[in-house]
C-alpha cells in the first residue's frame, strides 16, 4: 500500500537556542473551555523538583480568570453581565476582556463585518449558544422572517469601544460570542505564562489550538499534524505537519458542529460558522480553514473570518497581508485544496 502524501511547513525562522543541559520534557493538563487543555515543555532541574503542581495551578488560574470573563456559557460571567445590560450602559473592561474586543473589532473591520464578536444573537436562533440548542429537543430552525428581524435588530446595537477609557458601550441587545477568539487567545496566555517563568521551549494546546516556540530535547521542533475533514472522502489532498516553532495554529471546520436542514431540492448544511451578513450559516463549500500566525489569538479569529468570506474574497484579503493559510473545500465527496503565498513558502 502506497505511504500516504503528507505536506511538511517549517518556519522561515528558526531560533538555535537550544534547551539548557539537563532539562527534562515535562506535559501538564486540566480542563477549562468546556474542552481540554495541556501544556509539554522543557523544564530546567532546578525548576523542576516540585514545580509542576505550582505550573499547572498557575496555567489553571490564567484560563479560569478568562473564562470569568469573557464565557458566554457561564451566567455569572463579565460577558453575560454585558449581554444582560441595560441599553446605554458603559462597561469598564479588564485587560484581557479589551485585548481580545479590541481585536476583535478590528478583525470586524477590516473584514466588512464577515466576523462579528457581536453575532451572539444569531448563534443563539441557529442553536448553537448555550441554550435551545439544535442538539435539544424542540429545537426548529428558524424561518426567513425570524432571521431578517434578527438581523435587523442587529443593525442598530452594535457594541462600541471606547479605546482610551477601555470601556465597552452597550447599545441595548447586543449579544457578544467571543468562541472564535477567546479560545485562541487562551493559548497565547498559557504561552506568556511559562514564558514568565523564563520557559522558552514549549508547546500549549486549548481544545486543537496550539502555539509553540523553541525545540524538544533531541532538538526537533514541536511537530503537530494539523487538522483534516473527517467525513470528507480520502482524496489528493496531502496530510499537513507542520513545525510549531514560533507559530500558532488554528481550524475553522463545518464539520464540527451542524445538523441538517431540510431545504428543496436537498438537504444543505447548518453550520456552527454563521455569516453575520447574511444571518445564515456558511453556504460556500468551505469545509475548512487554517491559520498559521505569530498569536493563536490571530489565527483563531482570522480562520474563522477567511472560512466566512470563501475562498473568491478570503483567499486576496489573505494574500494582501501575508497570512498563511490553506482552504479545504469539498467537491463532491472529496476536497480541494487552496493556499496562500505564505504557506506555499513554509513548505518543504
Amino acid at each position: 500500500m502506497a505511504s500516504p502524501m503528507r505536506a511538511v511547513l517549517v518556519p522561515l525562522e528558526i531560533d538555535p537556542v537550544p534547551p539548557a543541559p539537563g532539562c527534562l520534557l515535562r506535559t501538564l493538563g486540566g480542563v477549562s473551555m468546556g474542552t481540554s487543555w495541556s501544556a509539554r515543555m522543557m523544564v530546567p532541574p532546578a525548576l523542576d523538583l516540585a514545580s509542576g503542581a505550582a505550573i499547572r495551578q498557575l496555567l489553571q488560574e490564567e484560563l479560569d480568570q478568562i473564562v470569568a470573563q469573557m464565557s458566554h456559557w457561564d451566567g455569572a460571567s463579565l460577558l453575560s453581565h454585558y449581554n444582560r445590560a441595560p441599553a446605554g450602559s458603559w462597561h469598564a473592561l479588564p485587560p484581557q476582556f479589551f485585548a481580545v474586543m479590541d481585536y476583535a473589532l478590528s478583525v470586524r473591520e477590516e473584514t466588512g463585518g464577515a466576523y462579528d464578536p457581536a453575532a451572539g444573537a444569531l448563534v443563539n436562533l441557529w442553536g448553537f449558544g448555550p441554550t435551545s440548542r439544535y442538539d435539544q429537543a424542540g429545537f426548529y430552525a428558524p424561518d426567513r422572517e425570524l432571521v431578517a428581524a434578527v438581523l435587523a435588530e442587529r443593525q442598530g446595537r452594535r457594541p462600541r469601544l471606547d479605546r482610551d477609557q477601555r470601556a465597552l458601550y452597550q447599545p441595548g441587545g447586543a449579544i457578544l460570542d467571543l468562541s472564535s477568539v477567546a479560545k485562541g487567545y487562551a493559548v497565547d496566555c498559557l504561552a506568556q505564562r511559562l514564558e514568565a517563568l523564563g520557559l522558552r521551549h514549549y508547546l500549549v494546546e486549548v481544545g486543537g489550538e496550539l502555539r509553540g516556540a523553541g525545540v524538544k530535547d533531541d532538538g526537533q521542533p514541536w511537530w503537530v499534524e494539523l487538522e483534516g475533514v473527517p467525513d470528507a472522502a480520502a482524496g489528493p489532498v496531502p496530510q499537513a505537519v507542520v513545525a510549531l516553532h514560533g507559530l500558532a495554529v488554528a481550524t475553522s471546520g463545518d464539520y464540527r458542529r451542524y445538523y441538517q436542514l431540510s431545504m428543496s431540492p436537498a438537504q444543505r448544511r447548518a453550520s456552527h460558522t454563521l455569516d453575520p451578513r447574511t444571518g445564515y450559516p456558511i453556504a460556500n463549500d468551505v469545509a475548512s480553514c487554517t491559520v498559521l500566525a505569530p498569536t493563536c489569538m490571530a489565527a483563531d479569529a482570522l480562520s474563522t473570518a477567511l472560512t466566512v468570506m470563501g475562498v473568491d474574497a478570503g483567499l486576496p484579503f489573505a494574500e494582501q497581508r501575508g497570512l498563511a493559510a490553506r482552504y479545504l473545500v469539498r467537491e463532491g465527496d472529496g476536497l480541494r485544496e487552496v493556499h496562500t503565498p505564505a504557506w506555499r513558502a513554509l513548505l518543504q
